[in-house]
């Protein structure tokens, strides 16, 4: 039961490298059923998020390259050189993971802190993994664990009685440029997660005119009505950007969706009127030379620097509980991972108990000729229920005595001290 975990996020890769590692949903089963078909990993999820790439898993026993293997599979799935993601990737091993999740499902480990949508995007790349049977024991309890803490920090800190997202960040950016957005117009590109989260931000804000497009126009309808916003057919960007003060995209498309050469005709069907573009894609919706043109205002996830801090300034206070709390679900898991341990060693010592025991009555029997079949028989009897006496016991205690689980941190003595190498896992 040995946790890897390789990755890189928004502290160790800048968004050019992050956008050419992330999974669309179908991407990250797919990897998620290369590694177990492949045999580096047992159980495996992916969790991609604008901020983040990271590949979770249950080591088979006894192999110690799945992290090398792994980042070298990143490599040839994302079709990159090694020199170049190797430096950006991170490696946990078991309980480093443990703490890493948790930390990470608490907003901790957010570019804005105790931002409000990771929780949501754990708790939904877990259940397409479950869905997708790459999950197994190990992993289901360690995200179910995850999607705990991360409820408990946002109800028991003002980490979460006062969330902010990336798409709260992007509308306070926006008020720096426009001032109130009551009399503004804007225009949302895609209708996920990100898109219903700013849709909310610029509702609070009391937007003036909203606009919503997507590739699907059944969906962009359904959104449009959710939120009282005008579909704008997708594609049709020359009469659409026109429109808009504010645009923000978060599609999950590979090729870039607003060029350069579309936005300079956009600009002058607005005779240059000021345009705040926000870019929640990634990979980046936005070709970069777009933000050079004049009076475009162009900002990615990577932009929000001087907002995260104001964020991480007020909430600091915060992070001592948050942290306490994670701890306290950290040594909840251990606990619970070395009973899981224990009663595998307790089931093969019992295994090689009874081998001993047959060759030990074989040896010492020998050269004892009153003992006839029978009595030879009641006493193996009579030591495998001592055997049994011995093991079942503490078995059936660190399933039922949840007090007992909590001391428990390693098994590795007791497997080295009653168990022979060929024995061992």
């Amino acid at each position: 039961m040995e946790l890897v975990l390789v990755g890189l996020n928004f502290r160790t890769a800048p968004v050019e490298v992050r956008e050419k590692v992330s999974f669309s949903q179908e991407q990250a089963l797919q990897a998620a059923e290369d590694l177990r078909s492949q045999g580096i990993l047992e159980e495996t999820l992916v969790l991609s998020t604008c901020n983040r790439s990271e590949v979770y898993g249950v080591r088979p026993v006894g192999n110690r390259e799945s992290a090398a293997a792994l980042a070298s599979y990143l490599c040839k799935f994302h079709k990159m050189q090694p020199d170049v993601l190797n430096p950006a990737l991170f490696h946990h091993y078991d309980h480093d993971v443990v703490r890493h999740l948790f930390r990470v499902a608490a907003g901790l480990e957010s570019m804005l802190l105790g931002e409000a949508e990771i929780l949501g995007q754990v708790r939904d790349a877990y259940l397409r993994a479950y869905e997708g049977h790459v999950t197994g024991p190990v992993l289901n309890r360690l995200f179910q664990a995850a999607l705990e803490i991360g409820k408990r920090v946002r109800a028991e800190t003002e980490l979460g009685t006062r969330p902010m997202g990336v798409a709260s960040a992007g509308m306070k950016l926006a008020e720096r440029i426009f001032g109130k957005l009551n009399d503004r117009s804007a225009l949302v590109l895609g209708a996920g997660t990100i898109s219903e989260q700013v849709v909310s931000q610029l509702r609070d804000r009391n937007i003036g005119r909203l606009y919503v497009s997507n590739r699907s126009r059944d969906k962009a309808e359904e959104f449009g009505r959710q939120y009282n916003g005008k579909v704008i057919e997708w594609g049709e960007w020359d009469a659409a950007l026109k429109l808009p003060d504010v645009i923000v995209s978060a599609v999950g498309v590979q090729d870039v969706l607003l060029t350069k050469p579309l936005m300079e005709r956009a600009m002058s069907a607005r005779g240059n009127r000021a345009l705040f573009l926000m870019d929640l894609g990634l990979p980046r919706n936005v070709e970069p030379a777009v933000g050079k043109l004049y009076n475009i205002f162009l900002y990615t996830i990577d932009d929000l620097t001087e907002i995260v801090q104001q964020n991480r300034e007020a909430r600091e206070s915060e992070v001592p509980k948050a942290e306490a709390l994670v701890e306290e679900h950290v040594a909840k898991f251990i606990s619970w991972q070395a009973s899981v341990e224990l009663i595998g060693v307790l089931d093969t010592l019992r295994g090689s108990l009874k081998e001993r025991r047959a060759a030990f009555l074989a040896e010492k029997l020998a050269g004892i000729n009153h003992f006839n079949a029978q009595d030879r028989e009641q006493i193996g009897g009579l030591m495998d229920e001592l055997i049994e006496q011995l093991l079942i016991v503490p078995a059936e205690r660190l399933r039922a005595e949840k007090e007992l689980r909590k001391k428990i941190q390693s098994v590795e003595a007791i497997r080295a001290l009653y168990l022979s190498d060929r024995e061992k896992p």
